[in-house]
């Protein structure tokens, strides 16, 4: 499993990492078949695959996300971020995606997105391939 970071900027925010966790598949230098697990090392962040031409998608689902699970809720967690692990948990902490001839499979419309839910942190994605049969 390799590890990268990715640095956030805003306490809410999607970050495309669809580039980096294909170099780290290049850089594996496997031109084999598998799926790609992807996982946040984090309870205050989460991962999804959605739309990556349209940032007003992005926009639109940190929004809903917002609507959902205000950060003024009746939380019982003291750090003051429950919003942030509701939502987290929501999203999940991982995706897993094909990979075919050692790159991703990916709809044309489709990247790989770390959401930020207490930031701006630095945070760590585990990528780990998983190889099928040769």
């Amino acid at each position: 499993m390799r590890i990268i970071e990715v640095e956030t900027t805003a306490r809410s925010q999607l970050v495309d990492v669809t580039r980096q966790v294909a170099e780290v598949l290049a850089e594996e230098g496997s031109e084999r078949d598998g799926v790609c697990h992807v996982f946040v090392l984090h309870t205050t962040a989460g991962i999804t695959v959605n739309e990556n031409a349209d940032p007003s998608v992005g926009r639109d689902l940190l929004a809903h996300l917002d609507r959902l699970v205000p950060w003024d809720g009746p939380y019982a967690h003291s750090e003051g971020n429950s919003a942030a692990h509701v939502k987290a948990s929501l999203l999940g902490s991982s995706v897993s995606v094909p990979v075919r001839g050692g790159r991703l499979v990916l709809g044309t419309w489709q990247g790989i997105f770390l959401a930020e839910f207490d930031g701006p942190r630095r945070r760590r994605l585990g990528i780990q391939l998983v190889q099928g049969s040769p």
